[in-house]
């Protein structure tokens, strides 16, 4: 039923607190602040931590109304809310309100620790106290690390080159092995790049390991031996700058001269994972302890990223005045652009109207505002530079990457404004290249929900900081003719989510103006973007 946390030596303080009815936090000796979750020592200072008692009161910091039936034990709607505790306004919460009309819950409402018995562990949710609402425009954010030193003139991007790209058969629910996907895809994009599999001696992925639910073919040693292909050098890891970090891994290894032609790969079969796993259920729900980041959300019902992202996107609506108007011109927008995409999953017209009247997911996110779980799989060739001049489509260049990691790696623990860790590798992007936001033609920006794209609008520069939903509205700006197109292919909420690599494959397609219908005219720099919630990087491509 309810995934409840596994308890450790480290976290048993915290999971057992609600024994005699004391909210209790790891605090530092030295520097005097609080943490959390628990570490072995201040990531502040490095001082000793040791728990100590707080008030259990605090204040709503960010909030959204589920209303997807995740867990037979919450059924909706119920309140998801970031609580910051009185004692430190950057310690906060991801936790459930209970004991309140879900729509009067607000950004600002104070409440107050209660707990909730569960097998052996206490979880500390929260009630409203009746006390006036706390003003939180101008909550205070956690320092962000300043932008890396470029520490040469040299660059590895311009070693290297994207001269392939493939894609295997996309849609719902195709039941096919996603094995099979991933050799459809590799192979196109072999064959596009004008090589055979024995030039091949790179192997990336994101994010490797085993098929699991949906997310991953079986990694580098599947796809190698499904193949034939014994690469040099290889990759495959889920903890990179984002889904495109196997990308960039593969760019670092070409560069560094250790292969010359790196088939990068990525695959998802979410439907048909999740058609097998009704097929099998057999109406057995099963209870399983949860560790690491989820044992601090999945508890109260935080079962998904839209619940997750949702509590920064009503922080900002709350804070710059954001709009859900606004927020619904980039899906209405992509949407246009997806009917010129016939792989594309959703083509038919979609109106702001349209947007507003579909069903509630998760406030302020409604249907269209997630994108479209589907199967299918995307490869493209990362090749040394110098060869690429041989291959038979025009190369694709990098002029940059953004990889860095300025705030913590955390979903609710750093920064409120927008979602997390875009910042850092942003303003990374923009210190490796002369090239400047007003020279993007072309902006595929990871769109697992709509306010991903609106963080990634703001971070990357396209206009200030809480002005995105202005930026947005009625759609002028991001279409033909505005600043830049934004995912000209639909992107994922509407072409369907590939998690990312479906904004390279069209961002190579725009610099070679080999897009067809959707060619966006005289495109000459590309921006992409991977990564929706953490961690994040993004890519300035070229035309040659």
């Amino acid at each position: 039923m309810r995934p409840l946390p596994e308890r450790t030596p480290e976290n048993d303080f915290f999971w057992t607190s609600g024994a005699d009815g004391v909210l209790r936090f790891l605090h530092c000796g030295a520097c005097r602040r609080f943490l959390h979750p628990p570490q072995p020592a201040c990531h502040r200072c490095g001082g000793p931590v040791e728990p100590r008692e707080v008030s259990g009161r605090g204040t709503v910091v960010g909030v959204t109304v589920n209303h997807q039936p995740w867990l037979p034990d919450m059924p909706p709607p119920y309140v998801i809310a970031l609580v910051a505790i009185d004692e430190d306004p950057l310690v906060r919460l991801t936790t459930s309100i209970v004991d309140a009309v879900p729509e009067a819950v607000r950004i600002g409402t104070r409440v107050g620790v209660r707990f909730e018995p569960h097998e052996d562990v206490w979880l500390p949710v929260f009630t409203p106290l009746g006390e006036p609402e706390r003003e939180v425009v101008d909550w205070p954010e956690p320092p962000r690390a300043p932008v890396a030193r470029r520490v040469s003139d040299e660059r590895f991007e311009t070693r290297v080159a994207l001269t392939g790209v493939g894609v295997s058969q996309v849609g719902r629910r195709l039941d096919r092995d996603p094995l099979g996907l991933a050799v459809d895809a590799c192979r196109a994009a072999v064959e596009d790049a004008g090589l055979t599999l024995a030039d091949i001696d790179g192997l990336a992925t994101y994010p490797g390991g085993a098929r699991g639910s949906g997310h991953s073919e079986g990694g580098v040693p599947a796809v190698a031996e499904a193949l034939g292909v014994a690469p040099t050098w290889f990759c495959g890891s889920p903890e990179t700058m984002g889904q495109g970090g196997a990308v960039v891994n593969a760019m670092l290894a070409v560069a560094a001269g250790l292969c010359r032609h790196v088939l990068c790969f990525r695959t998802v079969w979410e439907t048909t994972a999740a058609l097998r796993a009704r097929r099998s259920a057999g109406g057995i729900h099963t209870t399983q302890r949860v560790s690491g980041e989820m044992e601090w959300r999945l508890p109260f019902g935080a079962m998904s990223a839209a619940n997750w992202i949702a509590l920064q996107a009503s922080h900002h609506m709350h804070r710059y005045g954001t709009t859900r108007e606004q927020l619904g011109w980039i899906p209405v927008t992509q949407r246009a652009h997806a009917a010129q995409n016939p792989r594309a999953i959703y083509r038919e017209p979609m109106s702001l109207d349209d947007y507003l009247g579909a069903r509630m997911i998760t406030t302020p996110f409604g249907l269209y505002d997630c994108d479209v779980p589907c199967d299918g799989s995307v490869a493209l060739v990362v090749s040394a530079v110098e060869t690429a001049r041989d291959r038979p489509h025009p190369p694709v260049l990098v002029d940059a990457v953004g990889t860095q990691l300025a705030e913590r790696f955390s979903w609710d623990q750093g920064t409120l404004r927008h979602e997390p860790l875009v910042d850092g590798p942003a303003a990374h992007l923009w210190s490796r290249t002369d090239l400047r936001p007003s020279d993007v033609d072309v902006a595929c920006l990871y769109d697992g929900f709509s306010f991903n794209c609106l963080s990634w609008i703001e971070a990357l520069g396209f206009c200030a900081r809480g002005e995105g939903g202005a930026f947005v509205e009625g759609g002028t700006r991001i279409s033909r003719g505005g600043d830049f197109v934004l995912n000209p292919d639909g992107g994922q909420l509407s072409a369907g989510r590939l998690h990312g690599y479906g904004f390279l494959r069209e961002a190579m397609l725009q610099m070679r103006g080999a897009a067809g219908e959707r060619q966006v005219a005289d495109a000459r720099v590309a921006v992409v973007s991977t990564g929706g919630g953490h961690p994040g990087g993004c890519f300035l491509l070229t035309g040659s």
